[in-house]
């Protein structure tokens, strides 16, 4: 941690990252890396959604009805990550100790290789789809590129809790066994 002190909005997210009442959740790498999966699953069809209700004739409301159900188990897999991630991406770079500062910034620089690599893409797929049609497809631009904006902001959040390593076992226990004849 730096030498400024932690406010109270920051000692209250510490706390609120370090409570383990969710850990069974994401104890190994496996339950956290279905918990990236998911919530990338649900990130495209809450995107997907809203696609379908900006792009289609007469706006249908299920569309939004949808997403908004969609929302709680978003807003569940997002706070399973941040849990599993200690709160990496969450807390102010004062509350955290210099292990977890080089943490977050290598999570960030992976992030913004992959999104720079879909960033890539979706301009070459554009450029592919409008030379292929004779015209710039104008109506998918704009939703691609949102798209590619939300990617970026969520990538981060999605590597850390890829990259995210099991808790150290418990010393006293491990240590005891061991000594037991």
């Amino acid at each position: 941690m730096t030498t400024t002190p932690l406010t109270r909005y920051d000692r209250s997210m510490l706390r609120l990252m370090n409570d383990r009442r969710a850990a069974a959740w994401y104890a190994t790498a496996a339950r956290r890396r279905l918990t990236v999966a998911a919530h990338v699953v649900l990130s495209v069809a809450i995107g997907g959604l809203m696609t379908h209700f900006c792009l289609a004739e007469g706006e249908p409301l299920w569309a939004v009805a949808a997403t908004a159900v969609l929302f709680l188990p978003w807003m569940i897999a997002t706070g399973l990550i941040n849990g599993a991630t200690r709160g990496l991406l969450e807390l102010r770079e004062r509350a955290l100790d210099e292990r977890q500062s080089a943490e977050r910034s290598g999570v960030l620089a992976g992030a913004h290789r992959v999104t720079t690599l879909l960033l890539a893409a979706a301009a070459v797929a554009l450029l592919i789809t409008g030379g292929i049609a004779g015209d710039a497809p104008r109506a998918y631009a704009a939703p691609l590129l949102i798209a590619v904006l939300v990617v970026h902001r969520l990538m981060p959040l999605w590597v850390a809790g890829w990259r995210a390593q099991d808790e150290p076992a418990d010393e006293d226990a491990a240590g005891a066994g061991a000594l037991d004849f």
